[in-house]
């Protein structure tokens, strides 16, 4: 996750992290990616049943489930382990997580235990009286998948009418005073409708965006010819730079981000030195204490029948499950080879990643894609659209 708002626009400094001690349960949550210890953000699937079919899901989400859910006193159990592990964010996804009838009562028992609850949803359930049972229990964000303004969204959604009923739900978000916000997955059916997700925060005051590269998993395995070329990536990610410059300078405070590709880190980088920016040395620090990618450290999955997953694309691969364990004993259990290597996939990574100058700040990016295009997990990153001359090593110490 690289926060474009918080680096190029400077809207934070390393000592605002420095200043609660990097401890990610005492950091607030827009800080939360500079902790030093890494503790496990966790998304959990709480169910796979959904009311669409999106064409690029990585959950291959189903109309019914058919998986066998965690009850609700396994979810209990469950919350507990999280809370006194330390977990400082529950994300609460799916298929659509409010399609199950207790999500409201497992977010209010998340956030009794001092965890922060957020869900990740399609926006399309969120009704006035859901909207305020949400603000009730003090969920902290809701994060609303839109892929493009309506013929687009409702073309990946599978649905017509999702993208106005998605609408609703934020309206209904926003007149409870319950934060909300964008998710946008970035691959060439939707590129251009970037610019008008930007216009849309503005209509709608949506304060935050999270723009997602394309990770080759669930059914979005199916769409890698879909994926953008390396130089169409790179005038996306400039494009949303450019966009969120112009925000900041009208006075818009919006929270800009991008996800799942941790070349966007030094390439903002080189581009801010290219601009002759002073806050550069700054971003540099800011992107070291991010450390890039953290599959199987800084971030894990908890899937609807309580499987665990290095993070939410990697569900061919399991460590275990929390029926059997509880979920921090199996992420701290480093007998298990690929675990091990996860908590450092520095170590590990081959050709260009191995030798490239940013992979302190990058962590080798996604394995995930890298195994589904190589079948080898520590091979490059496919979609890592940095230049060879730039990634050779250089002194930016």
């Amino acid at each position: 996750m690289i926060g474009i708002s918080k680096l190029y626009c400077g809207t934070v400094e390393p000592s605002d992290a420095l200043r609660y001690g990097r401890r990610s349960k005492d950091l607030p949550s827009h800080l939360l990616q500079f902790s030093a210890d890494k503790k496990p953000v966790v998304v959990w699937n709480v169910t796979r049943a959904c009311n669409l079919k999106c064409i690029h899901c990585y959950a291959h989400a189903v109309e019914k489930s058919h998986e066998k859910e965690l009850t609700g006193d396994q979810a209990r159990v469950l919350i507990d382990d999280l809370a006194d592990f330390g977990v400082p964010v529950l994300l609460f996804s799916g298929g659509e997580p409010l399609v199950r009838q207790d999500l409201v009562e497992l977010a209010s028992y998340a956030v009794g235990k001092g965890m922060r609850a957020v869900i990740s949803t399609n926006g399309t359930l969120i009704t006035k009286e859901k909207a305020e049972e949400l603000k009730e229990v003090g969920l902290s964000y809701v994060g609303v998948s839109l892929d493009g303004l309506e013929q687009v969204n409702d073309r990946f959604r599978g649905k017509k009418g999702a993208y106005r009923q998605a609408l609703t739900g934020i309206k209904n978000c926003q007149e409870v005073g319950l934060k909300v916000g964008l998710r946008f997955t970035i691959n060439r059916m939707n590129q251009n409708e970037v610019p008008l997700i930007f216009d849309l925060l503005e209509e709608y005051d949506i304060p935050r965006v999270c723009f997602y590269h394309l990770v080759y998993a669930g059914r979005g395995s199916e769409l890698v010819e879909e994926d953008l070329s390396h130089e169409e990536t790179r005038q996306v990610v400039d494009l949303i730079m450019d966009r969120t410059k112009d925000l900041h300078e009208r006075g818009l405070a919006k929270e800009v981000l991008t996800v799942d590709n941790h070349a966007d880190g030094p390439y903002l980088y080189q581009r801010m030195l290219k601009e002759k920016d002073p806050r550069a040395g700054e971003v540099l620090k800011l992107l070291q204490m991010n450390e890039g990618n953290s599959s199987g450290r800084g971030i894990g999955c908890i899937s609807w029948d309580g499987t665990v997953h290095a993070d939410q694309f990697w569900r061919h691969e399991s460590f275990g499950n929390v029926l059997d364990r509880p979920f921090s004993k199996i992420w701290t259990d480093l007998s298990n080879p690929l675990m091990a290597k996860l908590k450092d996939k520095r170590k590990h990574v081959k050709g260009r990643c191995s030798t490239c100058q940013w992979l302190d700040i990058c962590g080798g990016n996604f394995r995930v894609r890298a195994e589904a295009v190589s079948g080898d997990i520590w091979a490059p990153d496919p979609a890592c659209y940095l230049t060879d001359e730039e990634i050779k090593e250089s002194d930016h110490s």
